[in-house]
């Protein structure tokens, strides 16, 4: 008799370990399945873009706007800085002080490949300002602009040194052609000067430049930053990109609503800016 209690006071026991243990192990996969989760949130709330907190002058808060809207003149504006930025060919590096102001650094330039395999310097403010081109056509667009370069922009002789400055005559304004996407015509000359003799050569540019809407992260800077980082971070704070250029055709009406993408397919491409 006393045999058999015994040997229940151990099933008894032994059954309250098994069920503490099972109780134990899942508790910890709960536990387990909690921390999964609450990563997942922590990483989805990382790549959301940050909240902007806006207040009206009356206390009452905006309307919601939508990401892919651009104002016209700000879209206008991105793209003369931009052709203006890559096609004004100096000779010398961007100002970044007073003094070199006065006395401007000359531009070495940087280096790219170019379509036919060889290597032909960009102007810096070219290379610069090619970062608000679309990362899938920069490289394309720079091998084009190194091979239309002149050697002499970067000539140490000014006897025979070349400048180039783009003159821009006319700017339609941006035709909405998808959401976030936007068509803007150019009419405009790209004016190359010899500095010994001010001789000139003018080439006509124009151009349909195709631009659209992307999203920006305004990671800041640190204090170490230089001259030439925080001017390739300027160029993203517009939050656009152009991401296709073609030939501007002046023989028909720009503003047909019926075709927005026209290209004059009938002429002779006067570059190699086509995508």
């Amino acid at each position: 008799m006393v045999n058999l209690l015994k040997k229940r006071q151990q099933k008894q026991t032994g059954s309250v370990l098994t069920i503490f243990a099972i109780a134990t192990f899942s508790l910890q996969i709960l536990v387990l399945t909690l921390f999964i989760i609450q990563g997942l949130n922590i990483r989805q709330l990382s790549l959301r873009k940050p909240p902007n907190f806006v207040q009206m002058i009356d206390g009452k808060s905006p309307t919601a706007t939508d990401d892919l809207e651009r104002d016209t003149e700000t879209i206008s504006r991105f793209v003369s800085k931009t052709m203006t930025s890559m096609f004004n060919w100096s000779g010398n590096l961007p100002p970044q002080t007073i003094e070199e102001v006065a006395k401007p650094k000359p531009d070495l330039g940087i280096q790219v490949r170019t379509v036919k395999g060889g290597n032909r310097n960009v102007t810096t403010s070219t290379w610069m300002a090619s970062f608000a081109i679309s990362e899938d056509f920069r490289q394309g667009l720079l091998s084009a602009i190194a091979e239309l370069t002149p050697p002499e922009v970067f000539a140490n002789n000014a006897s025979q040194s070349i400048t180039a400055q783009l003159v821009i005559k006319r700017l339609y304004p941006p035709q909405k052609i998808a959401p976030g996407k936007w068509r803007v015509g150019m009419v405009a000359d790209l004016v190359q000067t010899k500095r010994s003799d001010n001789r000139r050569r003018v080439t006509a540019f124009n151009k349909d430049l195709l631009v659209r809407a992307v999203d920006y992260f305004p990671y800041p800077l640190n204090e170490n930053s230089t001259d030439l980082q925080k001017a390739i971070y300027s160029t993203r704070t517009d939050k656009l990109e152009i991401y296709e250029i073609r030939n501007l055709c002046l023989i028909d009406e720009y503003n047909n609503p019926e075709d927005k993408t026209n290209q004059c397919l009938n002429n002779k491409p006067i570059s190699s800016f086509l995508r």
